[in-house]
C-alpha cells in the first residue's frame, strides 16, 4: 500500500471514529499516538477541553524493545489517570490498527487498573 494512501486512510478513520467517541469528565477518553519512534498516550476530557493525564515513551523510564516501552507507557498513563482520579475511560485507538504496541499499550493499562 502506498505511504500516502495509508496515511489518508487513517486520517479518515480516525475523523470517523471521532465523531462518535468523546470523553466526558466521568469517562474521558484515552487516546494514543505512534510515531516511527515513540507512543504517547493523553487522557482527555472533552467537554472541559483539557487533559487529565500524559505519559509518553520519550524521556522517561521506558526503554527496550518498542512493545516493551509501549507497555511501560500503558502502566503509567494508569498510574497518571488514577492518580487524576479517573478509573474508567473510552479508547481511541486514533485510526490505528488495533495490534502490535497500540494493544500491548491497552492491555498494559487495563491491567493498572483503568476499565474500558
Amino acid at each position: 500500500m502506498d505511504t500516502k494512501k495509508k496515511a489518508k486512510a487513517r486520517v479518515r478513520i480516525k475523523t470517523r471514529v471521532r465523531g462518535r467517541v468523546h470523553g466526558t469528565a466521568e469517562r474521558p477518553r484515552l487516546t494514543v499516538f505512534r510515531s516511527n519512534k515513540q507512543i504517547y498516550a493523553q487522557v482527555i476530557d472533552d467537554l472541559a477541553g483539557r487533559t487529565l493525564a500524559a505519559a509518553s515513551s520519550l524521556g522517561g523510564n521506558a526503554s527496550g524493545a518498542k512493545l516493551d516501552q509501549a507497555a511501560d507507557v500503558g502502566k503509567q498513563i494508569a498510574e497518571k489517570a488514577q492518580a487524576a482520579g479517573v478509573t474508567q475511560v473510552v479508547f481511541d485507538r486514533n485510526g490505528y490498527l488495533y495490534h502490535g504496541r497500540i494493544q500491548k499499550l491497552a492491555e498494559a493499562a487495563r491491567e493498572g487498573g483503568l476499565k474500558f
